[in-house]
């Protein structure tokens, strides 16, 4: 019986040993088996990242060791030229300027929109609103805000607003561009006003000065204008007119005409000395009188005041305004990027941590300060290192926006690689040089973003 025993449970225990290599050498053939089904479906990534970004980026590397033709090693010889290029120093400078000023802009505006839109209602359709600029292509925007800024002020928004509110407190000139039709005896004025006009000969009681202009369409002058006549006034008074001499009917130059209207609402000065000693303004038709003037020799002058070319606005898309111009457009397309995230990261925010504060007796400003953001700190910085990453390879913006003027104050990295690389007179291996260096610019913040996103991502 014990024999049998020993037996059995020998037998027993084979058993048991057999079972358990069975299942081992299962899970074992059912892991490589997994392994080979995760290689079917990932070599065609892995054929594609080769293809398009490994390959690229190692013929890039040592296309930038040789010259525009390829053929001539030339070492780091476009990285040198690279750095001491002045269009590439410029570039670099306004990259560095977008990296400082355009993330923190949107970073911060999707931030207190996603703050905002939390107490409103309609809050969703807010937020597509903010949302739709992403929907159009950068060129497109590109294409949208030339229009936005044109210098034009019946074209560009911009401008148009500008002007409208200078003019609310700045009245324009009633006859922007006239001068006088001879240049001999009407000068421009020595004092400081370039666009004035004063009598080149003197004048004193008693004479009567004739200034006849030009450079101004007769339907241009103002409603109130009237025929021009010669100035009526006692012996001892300084008189004159002046009137837009649009040599009428008869062809008298420097005459009044029936059909020439006199220039109304003018200032005159009368100058001695160079002082003002008197100021009138001319009736409606363009007639004016100084009464009372001591006896002695003046100067009429017209100051440059009436003839100011009206306020276009301002130039934009010149080259000192060019990139704020840029980055604006910028931060309209991306601020809704930003608060998309960010309002997904403050819905995350527990409720009762909030209440807490305001409990407390935190004001809004506090609890935004010294709860909203620290909790918010892992979403921002993550938003804020994802909109340098797009910055450092903007393109298409600068491109667009900036004109064939501007376009050098304007220039980015991607910009100055893709113009060095194909513009005229090319040189691939100094545009490969700049395609490194932008790669090793974008590399860190990449790393960065990666590694926190695995830090906070499910363990």
């Amino acid at each position: 019986m014990r024999v049998d025993g020993r037996r059995h449970a020998a037998h027993g225990g084979d058993t048991g040993t057999a079972d358990t290599g069975d299942e081992t050498g299962e899970e074992a053939g059912s892991q490589r088996g997994g392994g080979r089904r995760a290689a079917l479906f990932l070599w065609p990534c892995l054929v594609m990242l080769t293809l398009y970004i490994a390959y690229p980026l190692a013929y890039s590397f040592g296309r930038s060791l040789f010259d525009s033709s390829g053929e001539t090693f030339v070492g780091l010889g476009n990285y040198i030229t690279a750095f001491t290029d002045e269009r590439t120093l410029v570039a670099l400078r306004n990259s560095l300027i977008w990296v400082l000023v355009a993330p923190t802009l949107v970073t911060s505006f999707g931030l207190l929109f996603a703050v905002l839109t939390e107490r409103i209602r309609w809050a969703t359709a807010f937020r597509l609103v903010l949302f739709m600029p992403m929907a159009i292509s950068l060129f497109a925007s590109g294409v949208i805000f030339r229009l936005v800024y044109d210098t034009d002020p019946e074209l560009g928004v911009a401008n148009a607003a500008v002007v409208t509110v200078h003019d609310m407190f700045a009245s324009a000139s009633q006859y922007p561009g006239a001068r006088p039709r001879y240049e001999d005896e009407m000068v421009p004025a020595r004092d400081g006003d370039p666009a004035g006009f004063a009598t080149a000969e003197p004048a004193g009681p008693g004479e009567v000065v004739s200034v006849p202009m030009v450079g101004v369409r007769p339907q241009d002058a103002p409603e109130q204008a009237r025929q021009a006549r010669e100035p009526e006034g006692s012996p001892g008074e300084l008189r004159g007119v002046v009137w837009l001499d649009v040599s009428g009917a008869t062809g008298r130059d420097g005459m009044i005409d029936p059909a020439e209207r006199g220039m109304s609402g003018l200032a005159v000065e009368a100058v001695r000395d160079g002082e003002v000693v008197a100021t009138t303004t001319t009736a409606d038709d363009g007639t004016f009188l100084f009464g009372d003037l001591p006896d002695g020799a003046y100067t009429i002058r017209l100051p440059g005041a009436n003839f100011a070319e009206p306020f276009r606005g301002l130039t934009w898309l010149g080259p000192e305004l060019v990139t704020p111009v840029i980055i604006s457009a910028w931060v309209w397309i991306m601020t809704g990027f930003a608060m998309t995230f960010i309002a997904a990261g403050l819905s995350a925010i527990p409720r009762e941590v909030l209440e807490a504060a305001r409990v407390d007796g935190a004001r809004e400003g506090q609890v935004l300060r010294k709860v909203t953001i620290p909790l918010l700190g892992p979403v921002l910085i993550v938003v804020f290192v994802t909109l340098v990453i797009n910055v450092l390879k903007i393109f298409d913006l600068v491109y667009v926006v900036a004109p064939g003027a501007s376009q050098a104050a304007a220039n980015v990295l991607a910009v100055q690689m893709w113009q060095v690389s194909f513009g005229a007179g090319g040189n691939p291996g100094l545009g490969s040089a700049l395609a490194v260096l932008l790669f090793l610019l974008v590399v860190p913040a990449m790393v960065f973003n990666i590694r926190r996103l695995r830090r906070e991502g499910p363990s």
